[in-house]
């Protein structure tokens, strides 16, 4: 009998999960917004062989939708925590790296921040820019760097004592190479450790300011907006209409916290040996 350790298990366990993933993504990207058109003969239908998530008040078929709302929902994700994981490498360099006055500064945006939940910070900034995809995908990245951004200052910080690094600057080299050859190359870890674990959070805030009425607009399949619709149909009977989506939604976003973690695991030195 073939036995495998904890880190091939891991990496058995991400691979599968990536790939469903990407296939969520892909499937929902190639298909055709005609799929999801209105079809009074088969609406209100419940889950079954021809429709396994059911259909709506309007006849769509809600499997359809739903794999179109997480496909959008994912791209949104990414894009806004790929955003707030560059603010918060930018800000921890700048931090660790420009004396004292820049570190004050940047160390009290970070307090402003994290002194306000996200939720109500994210619904100001997607107001004020108007909503849509463009305020929630600048409201997310604007919301979720401050705790990335103390832990990118302290790598920094660590990494400015660091032997090899004193050494560069007694053979004369520059900031700037510095910068290229030592402390980028150390935080690529960090970045995408930092993606993974962030976009769990901006997909949740997403789809819930999207849900309150505040983010992507009704006519777009997103999964906030098919849950926000569903509420007034729940009463009558239709469960599906909440249950598929709201646990595919939750599928995601555990798949990301999980490739974080595993992520995670692979570079601590503590955890790689495992």
């Amino acid at each position: 009998m073939i036995s495998i350790n904890k880190r091939q298990k891991t990496v058995v366990i991400s691979t599968i999960t990536t790939v469903i993933l990407l296939a969520i993504l892909v499937i929902g990207l190639l298909i055709s917004n005609d799929r999801i058109v209105t079809n009074l003969d088969s609406r209100n239908l419940p889950p079954s062989l021809s429709h396994p998530f059911g259909t709506d008040w309007l006849g769509r078929d809600m499997l359809i939708r739903t794999l179109k709302g997480m496909s959008m929902s994912i791209g949104v994700g990414l894009i806004a925590a790929a955003s707030s994981v560059m603010i918060a490498v930018s800000l921890g360099i700048m931090a660790a790296t420009l004396g004292r006055v820049v570190d004050g500064i940047i160390s009290w945006l970070v307090d402003l921040f994290l002194s306000v939940p996200h939720l109500v910070m994210l619904i100001l900034i997607s107001f004020v820019l108007g909503g849509g995809m463009k305020g929630v995908v600048i409201g997310l990245a604007l919301t979720h760097w401050p705790s990335l951004t103390r832990v990118i200052r302290a790598e920094v910080m660590q990494l400015q004592c660091a032997e090899y690094v004193q050494t560069s600057r007694r053979l004369g080299k520059s900031q700037w190479f510095i910068a290229v050859k030592h402390t980028l190359p150390h935080l690529v870890p960090q970045f995408l450790v930092g993606l993974f674990l962030l976009f769990p959070h901006a997909i949740l805030h997403e789809a819930a300011i999207t849900f309150l009425g505040m983010g992507l607009s009704p006519h777009q399949p997103a999964i906030g907006i098919i849950l926000s619709e569903s509420m007034r149909y729940l009463s009558t009977g239709m469960w599906w209409l909440a249950l598929f989506p709201g646990l595919c939604l939750l599928l995601v976003v555990r798949a990301f916290d999980l490739l974080g973690e595993v992520l995670r695991s692979f570079v601590d030195p503590y955890r790689a040996n495992e």
